[in-house]
């Protein structure tokens, strides 16, 4: 049976969406203080770059959220990116997404597939911007993120008020232009907004931008097939082993 989860963090709520616990103390921010000058923290000094944009709830997608993705490249057929929900101080991890080739994902099974969304048109309107890179300097990046697919799991549901990590992971899609996939065009205004730019002119700045030749039609399975594919927490058997003597 599946299990059910509160979707207003109903539990362990603070107001202004802070989690819950004490203040940190004077002991804690020494410690950490203590460990940034003495470790190397290296997989987070490999981010090298902060992308803006937009994801829908898979399950439903008339919820949209602003996304801030810190990109560490493994190599060119291969991105990692610690997923937030701002790109204030404050900000909180709300997931992770991967982002492969198109080279890489033609050889991913079918069943696999299904889980990856494509970045085209995400890239070609304008709607993920590199904030404060001129458009110039972004764009080789940008024609190769044209050709790329993601598969991104949300973990925490900071905007439905949820104040820890709640419930399994729900996987997200990418802004589309037709139907579900429009993002709202309030969100697009603030996003514009705080950084002063237009999506409008960047996506006539990237007429000349391309996709993959041909965009593989696993990748937003809900376009074709108009079903989500989500997770179900249920029990199950425990793997048994064998203790030897």
């Amino acid at each position: 049976m599946a299990s059910t989860y509160p979707t207003d963090g109903t539990g362990a709520a603070q107001k202004n969406g802070v989690p819950p616990g004490k203040p940190l103390s004077v002991g804690s921010q020494m410690l950490d203080k203590g460990a940034q000058m003495l470790q190397s923290l290296k997989p987070i000094k490999q981010m090298t770059q902060h992308a803006c944009t937009f994801a829908l709830y898979g399950q439903d997608m008339s919820r949209q959220i602003q996304t801030h993705h810190f990109m560490t490249r493994i190599n060119e057929d291969f991105l990692q990116c610690a997923v937030y929900d701002s790109d204030d101080s404050s900000g909180r991890l709300i997931g992770v997404e991967y982002i492969v080739s198109d080279r890489i994902f033609d050889t991913l099974p079918p069943d696999e597939q299904k889980l990856w969304h494509s970045h085209a048109y995400e890239i070609q309107s304008g709607l993920l911007v590199h904030p404060r890179v001129p458009e110039m300097v972004a764009k080789p990046e940008l024609e190769n993120l044209a050709r790329t697919y993601g598969k991104f799991w949300c973990t925490w549901q900071t905007d439905r008020g949820d104040k820890l990590p709640i419930g399994p992971p729900s996987l997200m899609m990418s802004p589309q232009s037709m139907d579900l996939g429009v993002v709202k065009s309030e969100l697009v205004k603030k996003r514009d907004d705080k950084y002063n730019i237009s999506t409008d002119a960047i996506r006539g700045s990237r007429s000349g931008i391309t996709g993959p030749e041909r965009l593989n039609t696993m990748a937003d399975y809900w376009r074709d097939h108009k079903k989500c594919l989500a997770i179900e927490v249920k029990s199950a058997e425990m793997k048994k082993m064998t203790i030897f003597p």
